[in-house]
């Protein structure tokens, strides 16, 4: 697997990367204040992130895709709503919002916010066009064998028309729904030391939905390097880029080894 990581700032490295010539990005940048990375983002704000948005859709592919994962801070009992804005700039920017997927923890950390605890981050899916790969990720079907309703039912089709559903026999399998739960803060490599690594299989699934194999996956805000170490699995080619040293040398041990 070809894989360049490189260690600086992505706002610039970016710059350096060929117009439409990646196929993926699967990449989760600071949210708001949440976290410090070793104080490396202390000037992280919204002309960075509008930035990385411009960059990230001059160098992806037509049909290619950004899995964009976010979330918000709470501050004096609002959430910031940061990851709206930076949802509907990507659409300025020629992106199109093609799915709002939920990443839930299904051990979330209770934080007593004086309100229902908060148990997701957004899975922005944008496009540079329609995206030229899916490929789907499936789960059985619980009525599988049993037959619709059928034509009482009045459903919109992909022209917006109405259109009248004929009965049909349930198959085994359905296309998974866009809410993925994963367990957070555990690896099957061990320990990491990195305030905010999303799971292994969160980027395992949506490279497997995105792309295919030997297309060209990056990860700018690379962190720990998981998004990498999926893509080598799964024998895409990869670049990711990281600022901070110490988390630059976690990645590249992981990637390499």
């Amino acid at each position: 697997m070809e894989c360049e990581l490189m260690n600086g700032d992505c706002l610039e490295l970016m710059k350096e990367i060929k117009d439409s010539s990646i196929d993926l990005t699967v990449t989760s940048p600071p949210y708001d204040n949440l976290r410090t990375y070793n104080d490396s983002i202390a000037s992280w704000g919204e002309i960075s992130w509008k930035s990385a948005i411009g960059n990230l859709y001059r160098i992806t592919r037509d049909g290619g895709v950004v899995v964009w994962v976010v979330g918000d801070q709470t501050k004096n009992g609002s959430e910031s709503g940061t990851s709206f804005k930076q949802a509907l700039f990507a659409m300025e920017c020629g992106f199109k919002l093609y799915d709002t997927m939920i990443y839930r923890k299904n051990n979330y950390t209770p934080l007593t916010h004086r309100r229902y605890e908060q148990e997701f981050e957004y899975i922005f899916i944008l496009s540079k066009g329609i995206p030229k790969t899916f490929n789907p990720i499936k789960v059985p079907c619980t009525y599988a064998g049993q037959g619709t309703w059928g034509e009482p039912n009045m459903y919109k089709d992909s022209s917006g028309k109405l259109t009248r559903v004929k009965k049909t026999i349930i198959n085994d399998e359905k296309i998974k729904g866009n809410i993925f739960s994963y367990t957070v803060g555990s690896t099957k490599t061990g320990k990491i030391k990195h305030p905010a690594m999303f799971p292994y299989d969160l980027a395992k699934d949506m490279i497997t939905s995105w792309s295919n194999e030997n297309d060209l996956i990056l990860d700018p805000f690379m962190g720990s390097g998981t998004t990498g170490l999926a893509a080598k699995n799964l024998n895409r080619r990869f670049i990711g880029i990281e600022k901070d040293n110490e988390y630059f040398k976690i990645a590249s041990d992981r990637i390499h080894s």
